[in-house]
């Protein structure tokens, strides 16, 4: 029978003044039956966990099968001697279906041994220490594969003559600590460090190097491995464990060099206070870790060993509760003398000692809830009942009893919230849980959480309670509810009512707005718009657009832009619902508001009639918008344009309009941007754009008078004005800056123009040639005449014996060909009558 092992669970925070009982995360049984008589005259030295039974191996080379409750299992290991190792058993491992057991030891051997059946049994001596084995995680394998760790890691194979393959997979550093295999991906440690195998590629993915403990050897701790699912690792050794994923390599990662498919990932690392003698998973992001504590006790001894739930991030991890095991003969063993196995699918982890085992078991869900509501933690108890599905005691009840603990402690809006959360749209509780409220006066606790759908809808007496108690303590929360809850919940004309009853000067805002909220729900709309008008309230604008108000608003635009301008344009920019010539009357008296709205009005109709009011009030109110304006408008009188802009000394937009009207006026600008803006490289611009002579040369007289910026009007004339002429007005013993530069790279720049003009034309002289050579060869080339071939005007054969007289051909490029005597004309006839084709050299035959 089992016994149940007493613990002391420790949270993984610091201890308070008062410390709070930590919710028992385990139950425990120490096994025992045939295993406590085993026990007694012998030590376990590993072991493997299955979900059908318990192996493990024996320091005196026994291997012993087991159910979960510690009975023996009558099984061929039990059957014969030949299964067993004369000294220690290093390594158990057993295949998914739960029909072999692989065992090593230190005598060199290692066994393949059917429990039930010896079909496909296999027994090698290997003449050295054996320390790991692993089978074929396959279920279909049948044992036909597994791998044995040395000096080399080696993969045995049985082929169909049930002869055993070894394959070499990989070399070690030192020897092969420990295996773990799961589908194609084979995880073992050396004396470095940690590598994963992939089989499919027959390719090691990368060394995982390992921090060698101060005072100590890497090889003197165990390298626990474990996978908690196809792709994921858990590394535990020494005192580290390390998170890591398998995943494929992208695309760019594949094409960028020679790599394998799959990379190893550490997405998490992290250390603990103890040494670690097992990990198996738990949750998503949790642990169950098996720990040996560094610390020793006064004489000495080892501490109780202790199994952790640790809750791990990316490179950090927390101690969600941790509780030391009283363990047989702990006082004596080891780091390496513990293991843990797991069985992951029931939650059961099998703390192994060499002395003892115990299973620990994740509490009920009945006993977790019933603790949790004796300990006043109701959330996590309904939690715990969703999670896991109702026991003896359903969620409902829980949550009732939930918030009737709120309402003493006076968490009134806690209260609410829950039961929003779990009553849902169960009008009988929900009326029956606000009556609780009711006698606390804290309606204005639930208001916000009250159901208002046609789903689950109160009794209105309800609603016009929780009105009530607004109405009289919070003004403000009453509008609110107003503005949210449908009016159909409540008798609006008594709510009405009330206001009239309750109405305060003080809160004479809100009440109005209120009161115009239930006039609009009422239908009593010219109402409503007027007690907003009068409040200035913002949510005039709704009323308007809601009930189409438009023909009422024409001569309030100005106070409605005062009010809000983005809303307020949202509705004047809409033709459909106001003509802009109304605004546009109306705004005239505001010149910022009559800007505000052309600007915009421009952006979504580019063609409208105002657009040349747009120059004064872009020139007034924002000039950066005037040349865009300008560039691209042309509904405005340029001169009047022009005017504004000289009056505001606006010089760009001057420079433009005068391009823009070329003449006299061009020169105008071009002498704005030299002496006004003194911006030489836009003069050239200028000049380049337009490309008159005239303004050439009054650049070209102004760089004379500034020799500083001769050398900018010598590199932008290039192509464009000769530039002899420039050089020409220097004065002898004038001084240039930058002359001879200058004068170099115009050079170069006409050099290359040169070459590229002569290559040009000798590819066009090649060109010519190489056409000429073809044309005169089709010239040249024969033209098959066939009897087949008729003359289009007679119909007969071209060829005739007959009449010598017809014999006498012409051939046109298009192909026809006539008797000489029946072309229309004669032979001065240039074109076929058949298709018009020219043909001004038809030949004769």
């Amino acid at each position: 029978m089992a016994e149940k092992l007493p613990v002391n669970s420790d949270s993984g925070t610091e201890s308070t003044e008062e410390d709070e009982e930590v919710e028992p995360k385990f139950k425990y049984q120490r096994i025992a039956n045939d295993l406590k008589n085993i026990l007694n005259a012998d030590v376990v030295t590993c072991t493997a966990v299955h979900s059908k039974f318990l192996i493990f191996g024996t320091f005196r080379g026994r291997v012993y099968l087991l159910d979960h409750q510690g009975n023996s299992v009558d099984s061929n290991l039990s059957n014969s001697e030949q299964h067993t190792h004369k000294v220690a058993v290093n390594q158990v491992d057993v295949d998914p279906k739960g029909e072999y057991v692989g065992t090593c030891s230190d005598d060199g051997k290692v066994n393949i041994t059917g429990l039930f059946s010896c079909e496909n049994n296999q027994n090698l001596s290997f003449g050295k220490s054996i320390k790991v084995v692993a089978l074929d995680p396959d279920p279909k394998s049948r044992v036909r594969r597994f791998i044995v760790g040395e000096d080399k890691l080696t993969l045995y194979e049985r082929n169909i003559l049930k002869k055993l393959k070894p394959t070499e997979l990989c070399a070690v550093e030192g020897s092969v600590l420990s295996i773990c295999w799961q589908g194609n991906f084979v995880a073992w440690a050396s004396h470095l460090g940690v590598r994963v195998y992939d089989l499919s590629e027959r390719c090691s993915l990368g060394l995982m190097k390992w921090e060698v403990p101060q005072q100590a050897r890497l090889e003197n701790f165990r390298c626990h491995l474990r996978w908690s699912n196809e792709h994921t690792l858990l590394i535990g050794w020494v005192d580290t464990i390390r998170i890591c994923v398998i995943r494929k390599r992208n695309g760019i990662e594949a094409a960028s060099s020679n790599l394998p498919g799959y990379v190893v990932d550490p997405v998490s690392t992290f250390q603990t206070t103890f040494y670690i003698c097992g990990l198996a998973p738990l949750a998503s992001s949790q642990l169950v870790v098996l720990g040996y504590r560094k610390e020793r006790s006064a004489n000495y001894k080892a501490l109780r060993p202790v199994l952790c739930v640790i809750e791990y991030k990316m490179n950090s991890s927390e101690e969600i509760c941790t509780d030391s095991l009283t363990l047989r003969g702990f006082e004596e063993y080891t780091v390496n003398d513990y293991s843990l196995g797991c069985i992951i699918e029931e939650n059961r982890y099998f703390i192994v000692a060499p002395k003892d085992i115990v299973v620990a078991s994740l509490i009920e869900t009945d006993d977790r809830v019933e603790w949790l509501i004796r300990h006043s933690k109701f959330e996590e108890a309904i939690d715990l009942i969703s999670a896991h599905g109702a026991g003896s005691l359903p969620v409902l009840s829980v949550a009732r009893l939930y918030i009737n603990h709120l309402l003493t402690l006076k968490q009134y809006e806690d209260a609410a919230k829950l039961c929003l959360r779990m009553l849902g749209n169960n009008k009988a509780l929900w009326e029956e849980e606000v009556f609780k409220f009711v006698k606390c006066q804290q309606l204005r606790a639930v208001s916000a959480y009250l159901p208002t759908s046609e789903d689950c809808k109160l009794d209105p007496h309800v609603y016009e309670m929780v009105l009530y108690e607004f109405l009289k303590f919070d003004v403000k929360g009453f509008l609110n509810l107003i503005k949210e809850w449908p009016p159909q919940l409540y008798d609006g004309l008594a709510v009405i009512n009330a206001i009239h009853d309750n109405f305060r000067k003080q809160n004479a805002n809100e009440l109005l707005e209120s009161l115009a909220l239930l006039y609009s729900y009422q239908g009593d709309y010219e109402s409503a718009l007027r007690m907003y008008l009068k409040l200035q309230n913002k949510d005039v604008f709704e009323l308007i657009r809601r009930y189409e108000l438009y023909g009422v608003i024409s001569k309030l635009i100005i106070p409605l832009i005062h009010l809000d301008r983005e809303r307020a344009f949202k509705i004047l920019l809409d033709k459909q619902k106001i003509k802009p010539e109304v605004v546009v009357q109306q705004l005239e008296q505001n010149q910022e508001y009559l800007y505000w709205f052309l600007d915009d009005l421009q952006k979504i109709d580019s063609s409208n009639v105002f657009q040349h009011k747009l120059v004064e009030l872009y020139a007034k109110y924002d000039r950066s918008k005037l040349l865009p304006f300008l560039r691209r408008s042309k509904e405005y009188v340029i001169q009047d344009a022009l005017a504004i802009c000289k009056r505001e000394g606006f010089y760009p937009e001057m420079v433009y309009l005068l391009g823009c009207m070329g003449g006299v006026e061009a020169v105008e600008a071009l002498n704005i941007i030299i002496h006004s803006m003194s911006d030489i490289e836009m003069a050239i611009e200028f000049c380049k754009e337009h490309n008159d002579n005239d303004l050439w040369n009054v650049l070209i007289d102004e760089s004379t008078k500034q020799p500083e910026i001769v050398t900018k009007v010598l590199d932008g004339i290039v192509d464009y004005v000769n530039p002899e002429i420039v050089v020409s007005k220097i004065k002898l013993g004038q001084t240039i800056p930058n002359l001879r530069e200058s004068v170099v790279k115009m050079l170069w720049h006409y050099n290359t123009q040169e070459q590229v003009l002569c290559t040009a034309h000798e590819i066009q002289l090649d060109d010519y040639f190489d056409s000429h050579s073809e044309v005169v060869a089709m010239r040249r080339r024969a033209q098959h005449v066939s009897d087949e071939h008729h003359c289009p005007q007679c119909h007969r054969s071209v060829l005739m014996k007959s009449t010598a007289n017809r014999n006498c051909l012409v051939a046109f490029k298009c192909g026809h060909i006539y008797h000489e005597l029946c072309i229309p004309g004669g032979t001065a006839s240039v074109q076929c009558a058949e298709c018009d084709m020219g043909n001004s050299d038809p030949s004769e035959e």
